[in-house]
């Protein structure tokens, strides 16, 4: 007897990187030539010493952490992310305002279900975040695909075109993930200026904001008084402070969006976990500086990217910035062919553009992602000569 499954589950692509990562079974690497992983953008390596102290110390000490907590996170958190947001982005943000959840995932996931239900729409910048497309497909939702423009920047007037009396919100990711691109500020404001216009939310998720290469606040969104009701800010913990594992994301939003939000967060988790909500606030508090030399890092490593993909012939970088490049190849075959191939041949495991387009996009097939964050500059160069080497 086979269970029932519903046709929207059905529906939903595999998730890719699970996918990608089942291209490794039966292959060896020799030890001199071990695999260089760029299939996801997750940090590899463990938190900082002292913020791994601090869950030890309350996994010890304080019982509170190991009991349920408030539903929309530890009030501490929230008044920090106020604080600190409310300064660096030059507007008024309340504790009230924020929600803390599960990763930036289900940050998403919790504020579209308060949007967007079954036959409904929402604008996805293509190439898109498969994650995001994977929700709505779960739900019914159409994802309508925008495509991005020069730069792989998406265009607030071809948005404006592919509206209808079904569409909802209106997604941007920026630092964008796949493409890595930074939004220009002019850009995110029109988009803003478009959603409120229409009535319509504009989800803004910047996970990778504390990797963004250009000083200052990336937008003054949070400036304009009437930013509630069309703006939703997503953020993550995972890569500032290295607590993937840990699951701590945010949400900023009008305070009566987020009372609704607490009913899909009550049914799904009860409570954000308590010693990454811990870790968050400590490493908020005491790792300013520490970050600042991740994003140093980081954006090192996005000028070896640049620069090596500038000595490769046939390949032509797209967009680079935060933890990804995306980039044209040069070969006469569909990318999840190259990519297999590059398993094999050699010792590169990337993701093909298709993962992140619809699938009748053709764009894709001549597209890959590299989440170049987990390794290091002369691991770059490494990539760079092993992508060099690949023969037609």
């Amino acid at each position: 007897m086979t269970l029932p499954l519903t046709a929207t589950m059905a529906m939903t692509e595999a998730p890719p990187v699970m996918e990608a990562r089942r291209w490794l079974d039966g292959v060896t690497f020799a030890p001199d030539r071990p695999l260089i992983n760029v299939s996801q953008a997750a940090p590899m390596e463990a938190p900082p010493e002292g913020l791994r102290r601090a869950i030890a110390e309350a996994a010890l000490n304080d019982p509170s952490a190991h009991l349920y907590g408030p539903v929309l996170g530890l009030p501490a958190l929230r008044a920090e992310i106020a604080d600190q947001w409310s300064a660096a982005y030059g507007g008024e943000i309340e504790a009230a305002e924020v929600a803390i959840t599960q990763g930036c995932n289900q940050a998403f996931c919790a504020i579209m279900a308060t949007i967007a239900r079954a036959g409904d729409e929402v604008l996805l910048p293509t190439p898109w975040y498969f994650n995001h497309k994977m929700w709505l497909d779960m739900q019914g939702v159409t994802a309508v695909p925008l495509p991005a423009a020069a730069g792989l920047i998406p265009d607030p007037a071809a948005a404006a075109a592919l509206l209808t009396e079904r569409t909802r919100a209106i997604v941007l990711v920026t630092p964008n993930n796949p493409g890595g691109v930074e939004y220009p500020a002019e850009t995110v404001r029109a988009f803003y200026e478009l959603a409120r216009d229409r009535g319509l939310a504009l989800i803004l998720d910047e996970t990778y904001r504390d990797f963004d290469s250009r000083p200052g606040a990336p937008h003054d969104l949070f400036g304009d008084p009437g930013w509630r009701g069309t703006l939703v800010h997503l953020y993550s913990f995972s890569k500032a402070f290295r607590l993937t594992g840990h699951r701590v994301g945010a949400i900023v939003a009008d305070a009566g969006r987020l009372a609704e939000v607490e009913k899909f967060l009550d049914t799904v988790a009860i409570c954000p976990n308590q010693l990454g909500q811990i870790a968050a606030l400590w490493g908020m508090r005491n790792l300013s500086q520490w970050v600042a030399g991740e994003r140093a890092e980081i954006l090192a490593r996005r000028a070896a990217i640049e620069a090596g993909f500038a000595t490769l012939p046939g390949w032509r970088l797209l967009g680079a910035g935060a933890f990804f490049a995306y980039a044209r190849h040069p070969f006469d075959l569909p990318s999840p062919e190259l990519a297999r191939r590059l398993v094999r041949e050699a010792g590169v495991l990337l993701l093909p553009g298709t993962m992140f387009r619809p699938a009748r996009d053709p764009e894709g097939a001549h597209e890959v992602r590299i989440a170049f964050a987990n390794i290091d500059v002369p691991a770059i160069g490494t990539l760079i000569e092993r992508l060099r080497g690949l023969r037609p």
